[in-house]
């Protein structure tokens, strides 16, 4: 391999990497703009995995334990 086919390789993999980054981008951009339009595609779903977190809730206030704020907290001793 000489000096020019070094070069060419070298300028092809660095433009390369720097195409596929804005295609990356771009399609960043558009997920975020077009959100709430897009449905999931499920493709993991037959390997079992899941990325839909729509089952995750925050506790109602009658769910949580009151709390008693007349005493301080222990300190972690060790």
């Amino acid at each position: 391999m000489d000096m020019d086919q070094a070069a060419v390789f070298l300028a092809g993999s660095v433009l390369t990497m720097i195409g596929f980054v804005v295609i990356v981008a771009g399609l960043v951009i558009i997920n975020n703009i077009l959100f709430k339009y897009w449905k999931p595609l499920g493709w993991f779903k037959s390997w079992g995995i899941t990325f839909d977190h729509s089952t995750a809730r925050f506790a109602e206030p009658h769910e949580v334990p009151p709390v008693d704020k007349s005493q301080d907290p222990p300190l972690n001793k060790k």
